[in-house]
């Protein structure tokens, strides 16, 4: 069994449904701790939703650091009689390893590890720095992990230069897509006032449902921006919708609506919080509004740490990798606030979330040995770059 099998099973037979980590934090410092890095354990959050945060780095000869981020925390199991298996009893079927967390995100956790070791057994002082962001409070409201770390490490000038994060990217097989942005995400709770009566006598009330249906159309059809090269366009999605008592002959006295924009780098959350209030003040409409702003679109073009993942997939895989913003958030949308280059990058995501999460076993030392390629890569950029400044 090589190592990086071994430990994603470790790591999978911690349950760490989130905010819970399980054990996998110190499993996961027991490995580094040794290799020289200086860890600190950071908990955050309410004792009634305690947040376990690693920051662990090991400096180089030079001023850069890559850091590898993720998260150790899964999502619930679910039904646990629809498992084929236990969820946190790593098995193997049909060249699969099955357990919770297995491909979102503890393989690539592992591989990252297995990665570093490697490296540093064979180039004991790099130039270049090492250093990992961990948090179990990704898969939850993630508001006492990354994004409280990033202020953390921004306030005492510690951001990294590089970082990539392990959330499973790939499609097919490990390297075929990464992610080089993500969009942004605002979400609004939409609450359209009307006045309630009994539906035999509408003249005495005001349907809110009526008055809002041709909003709707209008916000549906909306073109909130063209996207670019790298991004879609800009999209608004409704997700739930009430109004009514319950009763058949009771007009409703408001109507509540939830949305959803994903928005890309073309848009910015203040702009499409005055076009959308634009359109409904243009309907006479009389509402209220709670916005909330999950996350900020964040954009890493094709550069140093771009190109250097793309070779090493190529040079291990013999894959030419696509770039992509597609997806949901990721906490790369934090560390893209303080660090000027983010990818994410893990094996196939088909699985994640699902009864009888998987990682195929083929893809394990793949992921770990591009992985460590760029760590080869990067190395070697701060190396050559000494030498300049020599």
């Amino acid at each position: 069994m090589n190592s990086t099998l071994r430990l994603t099973e470790q790591l999978i037979a911690m349950p760490s449904v989130t905010p819970e980590d399980g054990g996998c934090t110190a499993l996961i410092q027991s490995h580094l701790d040794p290799l020289g890095f200086q860890s600190e354990v950071i908990d955050c959050g309410p004792d009634t939703f305690r947040v376990k945060n690693l920051w662990a780095k090991r400096p180089g000869t030079s001023a850069k650091t890559l850091a590898f981020a993720g998260h150790v925390d899964v999502v619930p199991t679910g039904p646990l009689t629809k498992w084929t298996s236990d969820p946190f009893t790593p098995t193997h079927r049909d060249g699969k390893l099955f357990g919770r967390g297995a491909c979102d995100m503890k393989a690539s956790l592992a591989a990252m590890v297995v990665a570093t070791q490697e490296f540093l057994k064979e180039t004991p002082s790099p130039a270049l720095g090492i250093a990992f962001l961990l948090t179990s409070d990704e898969e939850g409201p993630a508001v006492d992990g990354t994004i409280k770390m990033c202020d953390i490490l921004k306030s005492r000038n510690q951001a990294p230069d590089f970082c990539i994060v392990g959330e499973p990217t790939s499609v097919k097989a490990t390297g075929d897509m990464i992610k080089n942005g993500r969009r942004g995400s605002l979400s609004g709770k939409l609450k359209v006032i009307g006045i309630q009566g009994h539906i035999a006598y509408p003249q005495l009330a005001d349907n809110p449902v009526h008055k809002a249906a041709p909003v709707i159309a209008e916000l549906a059809s909306t073109v909130w921006d063209e996207g670019n090269e790298f991004f879609p366009p800009t999209s608004w999605q409704i997700s739930n919708v009430h109004a009514g008592t319950g009763a058949s002959n009771v007009i409703p006295g408001e109507m509540v609506i939830d949305f959803n924009f994903r928005f890309s780098t073309e848009s910015n959350a203040d702009s499409l919080k005055k076009r959308l209030t634009d359109i409904l003040h243009k309907h006479k409409l009389k509402f209220d509004i709670e916005w909330t702003l999950g996350g900020l679109p964040f954009l890493t073009t094709p550069g140093a740490l771009v190109e250097m993942v793309q070779a090493s997939i190529l040079h291990v895989t013999g894959l030419q990798t696509e770039l992509s913003t597609t997806g949901g958030t990721s906490d790369g949308r934090f560390i893209a606030q303080i660090c000027p280059q983010v990818i994410e990058l893990g094996p196939p995501n088909a699985s994640i979330h699902k009864i009888d999460e998987h990682v195929a076993i083929v893809d394990l030392e793949p992921l770990k040995e591009i992985y460590k390629q760029v760590l080869v890569k990067l190395n070697q950029a701060c190396l050559s770059e000494s030498e300049v400044l020599r």
